[in-house]
């Protein structure tokens, strides 16, 4: 197996157990994860190996807000505890977590009812009240929005690299061919950049279907925590809503939103205003992000690359029925 954890060493640790079967769960774009079965049950083994999430403290801090979070009874897998206490293991410098085995799986907002929407919004609206009741007080940082000028240098540093691939694939027109219309939207769009916004409060961080373990028909653990961090509220729900409602198309499915955003509001105690302000700001990143093409064409990595579609004609979409979206996330 490649990254092979260190099962003998970790699991004397925990005291779980001889290993019977250890199988990687590929959805992570971040750190590494298997499915572990031992003498003594099933497991979530964690490896924290991004650098940037892989710091013990944060780590900790992670358990601690899913531990306080589970008393609340919001859905969560906290992590297991060693023969010392302790929920992070470190071995080799390298960090490590062990969770209970959730059975579940993902679903997004396609497979979704109307009532199930309202619920993951009243789930979100959950995490962000309770977070603000367990962690300490957020403060208010300011959080810059991207400069069009940057944006336009990334565009053409991006531009030459597709350029470069000789023979061009699918994947490189479409690329090539969103990165000139975005280009186009974003010349006529700069004086839209939304003021500096205000971090008021813990969020997950990551929330999206790939990170919501569902049982039936029913949430059974909001998984990944490595975001977790002072952000403005409004915005996570908003983005969240962008990933689990958009279509294959780039469209959002502006009804399931509105149910979603609904709820969400009415646990976390959002304001509309606050959420106009969120669906602009958001609506600025998705213009001027291009996190995907980077990972294919800086980095090498194409595991994001599915992705794309969808997420590149949302700007496109979303710029063009703006006053739609805002009123879906604030009627």
């Amino acid at each position: 197996m490649p990254h092979a954890p260190p099962l003998g060493t970790l699991l004397r640790q925990y005291s779980a157990g001889s290993p019977l079967a250890c199988d990687p769960v590929d959805h992570g774009l971040l750190n590494r994860g298997y499915r572990l079965r031992t003498t003594r049950g099933r497991y979530f083994l964690k490896h924290h190996h991004d650098p940037e999430t892989a710091d013990p403290g944060a780590i900790a801090r992670q358990h601690r807000a899913t531990r306080h979070l589970a008393d609340l009874g919001v859905p969560v897998a906290p992590p297991l505890a060693d023969r010392d206490g302790r929920t992070v293991a470190v071995v080799g410098g390298q960090a490590f977590a062990l969770h209970p085995w959730i059975d579940g799986r993902h679903r997004h907002g396609g497979q979704l009812t109307r009532g199930q929407c309202e619920r993951l919004g009243a789930l979100l609206g959950a995490v962000h009240a309770g977070l603000e009741r367990v962690m300490p007080v957020a403060g208010r940082a300011r959080t810059e929005s991207a400069d069009a000028a940057d944006t336009f240098a990334l565009i053409d540093g991006l531009l030459a690299r597709v350029r470069r691939r000789h023979p061009a694939g699918s994947f490189d027109e479409l690329a090539r061919h969103r990165l000139l219309e975005r280009r186009e939207l974003l010349r006529r769009h700069a004086w839209r950049r939304p003021p500096p916004g205000t971090s008021v409060g813990w969020v997950h961080g990551d929330f999206h279907p790939f990170n919501l373990l569902y049982r039936g028909e029913a949430p059974a653990a909001i998984v990944d925590w490595d975001r977790l961090g002072v952000q403005p509220r409004a915005e996570e729900a908003v983005r969240a809503a962008a990933i689990f409602f958009v279509r294959p198309t780039g469209a959002l499915d502006l009804a399931k939103a509105a149910a979603y955003t609904r709820a969400y509001r009415r646990t976390a105690g959002a304001t509309p205003e606050e959420l106009a302000a969120a669906v602009h700001r958001v609506w600025w990143e998705r213009l001027n992000d291009f996190w995907m093409l980077r990972w294919h064409y800086e980095r090498g990595d194409t595991r994001a690359d599915a992705q794309f579609p969808a997420a590149s004609a949302l700007a496109v979409w979303w710029t063009r029925e703006y006053d739609a979206v805002r009123d879906a996330f604030t009627g």
